[in-house]
């Protein structure tokens, strides 16, 4: 089996590397070689993929038994790769985002829920929710085999760069009382890299699918929990209500990372259907094993350069000085 993984250094891309590794697949890599981990036993090509004539060379004339696409940027890299690639790949995944559906999302928000309108061969990769929409189209448009779009929602574990399960294993491993959003028992939403990638490789699926577990997989209660169990320290966490947070001003999901509040515009980012993925096959490990797995990277590895790693993310200590007050008050 011959796997191409356009990108495969940081995250899902570096996951599915792994996962076809792990299943003895022959693996290729592009990417332009700048950044992340390349594993030794990939054969590793390097090009920017927004020059279409480097892309070619790099390639030449292989063909590959399936491809994973973790683009993020400009749509047109995509459409050029698609294309590039229809008659000498017989599967094509794109690693897609819940950000496609028009904002705010309702509740329980299926494939049919309304997109935003994007172009798939922009140049533009300003606006997340268009690059990945537009990423979309160009699969559909120019890969003439079986293909599926995975909208992945919350994706944590081992190698994530956006640095939101990081964060707060850093926050709890430095110790002392630490200000948590609450309720403990609000539901999550979310999917591990390496699940992601283990259902790309093995089950292939096709069409759009929501790419995440199933609400309530596990609660901001378990996985903060286990960061101090994992990380072995002496924090205690000090449980604060939704309205003592939007009291603080305090941002949930940028400054507070994973956290929502159960009501309001936010909500439903831990609230969609995915049954149509849980039926093509997808399976979801315990939140816990993904807490404990990342906890052991980091110690392995290290954080992520922070230049790789999306502005914004954790609370500063200002803002956790607000969350004080606001439990003061």
């Amino acid at each position: 089996m011959r796997l191409l993984v356009l990108g495969g250094t940081h995250h899902v891309g570096r996951a599915v590397v792994e996962a076809g590794l792990d299943r003895g697949y022959d693996v290729v890599t592009l990417n332009r070689g700048v950044s992340g981990v390349t594993h030794p036993d990939v054969d590793a090509r390097h090009a920017d993929r927004l020059d279409p004539d480097a892309l070619a060379a790099a390639l030449g004339d292989d063909t590959f038994d399936l491809v994973a696409d973790t683009w993020s940027h400009a749509p047109v890299a995509v459409r050029d790769s698609a294309r590039l690639l229809s008659g000498r790949a017989g599967y094509y995944g794109y690693v897609s985002s819940r950000s496609v559906y028009q904002w705010p999302p309702p509740l329980g928000l299926d494939e049919s829920a309304t997109v935003v309108d994007a172009d798939p061969t922009s140049t533009d990769a300003v606006d997340y929710a268009a690059a990945k929409r537009g990423g979309e189209l160009a699969v559909e448009a120019e890969f003439d085999g079986p293909s599926g779009v995975l909208r992945a929602g919350l994706i944590l574990g081992p190698y994530e760069n956006v640095g939101r399960l990081p964060f707060w294993l850093g926050r709890i491993a430095r110790g002392g009382r630490v200000p948590v959003p609450g309720p403990p028992d609000r539901p999550l939403q979310l999917i591990d890299g390496r699940d992601l990638g283990a259902w790309l490789l093995d089950h292939r699926p096709t069409g759009a699918l929501n790419a995440v577990s199933v609400p309530g997989h596990t609660t901001i209660g378990e996985v903060l929990e286990e960061c101090v169990r994992v990380t072995g320290s002496d924090a205690e966490l000090v449980w604060l209500t939704p309205e003592q947070v939007a009291a603080s001003g305090v941002e949930p999901w940028t400054e507070l990372p994973i956290w929502t509040p159960p009501t309001g515009e936010l909500a439903a980012l831990h609230d969609c259907d995915v049954s149509a993925a849980y039926a093509a096959g997808l399976e979801c490990r315990p939140a816990t094993e993904t807490v404990a797995d990342t906890w052991a990277w980091l110690e392995r590895e290290g954080v992520p350069d922070p230049a790789t790693q999306r502005a914004g993310t954790g609370m500063d200590a200002t803002a956790e000085q607000r969350l004080w007050d606001a439990v003061a008050g």
